[in-house]
């Protein structure tokens, strides 16, 4: 099993056939990812060629799942039709929209995710400005490299695409669930809570990576979450030691304001509800790996 993602997942892409969807639409193909077509209005009812496996492309999200029965869209759109792409799926009801798409505006963001809720959350939006989701031998959406880790019983849920990477990395003989990048903007669609409680659900889940940063205080959410109700043991690590306060760092929601959204005040909160929680990647690396062996 795994969350959110599985081996049955039929996958669109909207905007398939711009540069970073047809990079990245390769790469789901060669992992294994069963993708079904890809949605662009002006060049709908075209077919297009991936290294020998053509896909169709719609003019619509809902065509598009009506025509494969997709489940699951992974947006790669420029930031200034992010929004409309996102509300497009919403209005479609597909089950899953990964959105990759990096340096959308807070607001177009904000007003997504309010027109999701407002329709039911019927559509769960992971990112944007996140990596995707990968669960290892069965399925990738998104731009995580297959070829970092295999399939395994760790569930990894991570702000930062590139730590994402790393822990995939440092954990691989091991192995992952899902593995989870939800994205560093001010406003997401998927929280730490929200992957929390669907690793504490999957029964081929024994343990958790939760990997935060500086800024807001969702760390905290979840450490309170995790104290009342995950009962598998959860490691952490949060970014951001070093980071001078009132300066955003790398990610639009990475930024310390006043005593609020400190690495240490994240730390402390993680450790009082029981999470062990590394210095370094590599630490939380072997703390997992210590408990994996026992």
């Amino acid at each position: 099993m795994a969350i959110f993602l599985t081996e049955n997942s039929k996958i669109i892409v909207q905007g398939i056939t711009g540069s970073e969807g047809t990079k990245h639409t390769k790469k789901m193909l060669a992992a294994g990812s069963n993708l079904v077509g890809g949605v662009n209005p002006r060049k709908a009812g075209q077919k297009v060629d991936f290294d020998g496996t053509e896909l169709p492309v719609f003019g619509t999200v809902a065509e598009a799942m009506k025509e494969t029965g997709a489940d699951t869209s992974v947006i790669f759109v420029p930031p200034k039709f992010a929004k409309d792409a996102i509300i497009e799926a919403v209005d479609a009801e597909i089950p899953l929209a990964v959105v990759i798409t990096e340096g959308i505006p807070v607001h177009d963001s904000t007003a997504a995710w309010a027109y999701a809720t407002a329709k039911g959350n019927r559509t769960r939006i992971i990112g944007p400005n996140c990596p995707g989701v990968a669960s290892p031998g069965k399925s990738y959406a998104g731009i995580i490299p297959a070829s970092i880790a295999g399939p395994g019983r760790i569930g990894l849920v991570s702000k930062s695409g590139t730590l994402t990477y790393q822990m995939m990395y440092e954990l691989r003989d091991i192995g992952f669930s899902t593995a989870v990048g939800i994205g560093g903007d001010p406003v997401i669609g998927t929280t730490h809570i929200d992957c929390l409680a669907a690793f504490e659900a999957d029964p081929e889940t024994d343990a958790i990576v939760m990997i935060g940063e500086i800024g807001g205080d969702a760390e905290e959410r979840a450490a309170d979450y995790i104290k009342a109700h995950v009962t598998k043991p959860v490691v952490g690590y949060v970014a951001g030691f070093t980071a001078p306060p009132g300066k955003t760092m790398g990610h639009a929601g990475a930024i310390i304001s006043g005593s609020s959204g400190t690495a240490a005040a994240k730390k402390d909160a993680l450790e009082a509800a029981g999470v062990k929680v590394g210095k370094t990647p590599t630490e939380t690396a072997n703390l997992m790996r210590e408990l994996m062996q026992k």
